[in-house]
């Protein structure tokens, strides 16, 4: 089981970075908050989840073990997976979630693409009283510089983002192409994200 991991940044995507370590590059899923407070050459270190499935070794990757612990604690619930629990962790940051949990705030829950009101019940119950360690929500991610591509790029990277996520292509690129029309100037892809994922209801 890899739990830590620390190396230097040598890729960067929204859904995702690559770490190489002794001369190794490992492809590290992460949410949106986490890659795009990030930059190539930049060393960094991870809190992580090996998922070992018959076809394949996926490595998903977290700021911080609290941040991990929660990521498997979802999985815990029935239904919920590694990918739709980072989705979860991608709309809503821990401290989102907890107060979620805590108001029963089911409409904020069935945000998280692949979420439905019957798992929403679920998350509510089962986390019902696991997440009081969580502060209240503050502060926000640090952003990145825009990617070499012009703004074509960006967009392109934010759509694969949020298909990554689970939102359907059709609808990642309408809900790009209308925020980025909000902006005077042209956005980095953090900045395209976080807005997008805010107007359709999430949050980086």
């Amino acid at each position: 089981m890899i739990t830590y991991l620390s190396g230097t940044v040598a890729s960067v995507r929204p859904d995702s970075l690559t770490v190489v370590t002794a001369g190794i590059g490992r492809r590290v899923f992460a949410t949106p908050a986490l890659t795009s407070g990030v930059r190539h050459g930049q060393d960094i270190e991870l809190h992580t989840v090996l998922v070992v499935r018959e076809d394949s070794l996926t490595l998903f990757g977290f700021g911080d073990a609290a941040e991990r612990d929660l990521f498997e604690t979802l999985q815990t619930i029935s239904g919920i997976g590694p990918r739709l629990a980072l989705a979860v962790l991608s709309v809503l940051s821990p401290e989102e979630l907890s107060q979620a949990i805590a108001d029963e705030n089911q409409a904020a829950l069935t945000k998280v693409p692949g979420i439905g009101k019957k798992v929403a019940a679920r998350l509510m119950l089962e986390l019902a009283g696991k997440l009081t360690s969580f502060p209240q929500p503050s502060g926000t991610a640090a952003a990145s510089a825009a990617p070499a591509g012009g703004a074509d790029a960006v967009s392109a990277q934010v759509v694969e983002g949020l298909v990554n996520l689970g939102w359907r292509q059709a609808q990642a690129e309408k809900a790009v192409a209308d925020t980025r029309a909000e902006f005077d100037t042209e956005p980095t892809t953090p900045e395209l994200l976080k807005a997008t994922l805010k107007s359709i209801g999430g949050r980086v």
